[in-house]
């Protein structure tokens, strides 16, 4: 996984910025910043918010597989900040969907229990997940998340 931010002010502006994150976050920024002060590329993805100020702030979050297929796209409110935690938690689930039949349930965390998809069947489920499932309803079969013991 890659991060990179795209910000709507100029390249000057970001080492005051940067300092400023470092003074009130108690953090550094670790990641690329693209200095996008035309606003070529918020625009052209559509990444400010319709009701905001388009000088704010950037307020759109995609993730992109290394397909480069858009796998979410996620746009705040400017009165709203962001969750770091929230989008690692869909990278997570992302990658543990694209490698098993499972799905990921509300609030799941990484190591918490999953949804077997309803396409497979239940022979397919004996394969795959040999412990076993709780089968709330015949689309809703609980599983240990694969890997976890």
């Amino acid at each position: 996984m890659k991060l990179i931010g795209v910000s709507v002010d100029p390249l000057d502006s970001h080492n005051d910025w940067v300092k400023d994150i470092e003074k009130t976050q108690g953090t550094g920024l670790n990641f690329p910043l693209l200095a996008d002060k035309d606003q070529v590329v918020a625009d052209l993805y559509g990444m400010i918010h319709p009701k905001a100020d388009p000088k704010v702030t950037v307020r759109t979050v995609f993730i992109i597989d290394s397909a480069k297929k858009i796998r979410l796209m996620l746009t705040y409110p400017p009165s709203t900040g962001r969750n770091l935690d929230e989008i690692l938690r869909v990278i997570d689930s992302l990658q543990l969907t694209d490698n098993h039949k499972v799905a990921t349930p509300v609030d799941w965390k990484n190591g918490e229990d999953v949804i077997i998809v309803p396409s497979l069947s239940n022979e397919e489920a004996k394969e795959r997940f040999p412990d076993g499932w709780d089968e709330q309803t015949p689309y809703l079969r609980v599983t240990r998340q694969p890997g976890r013991k």
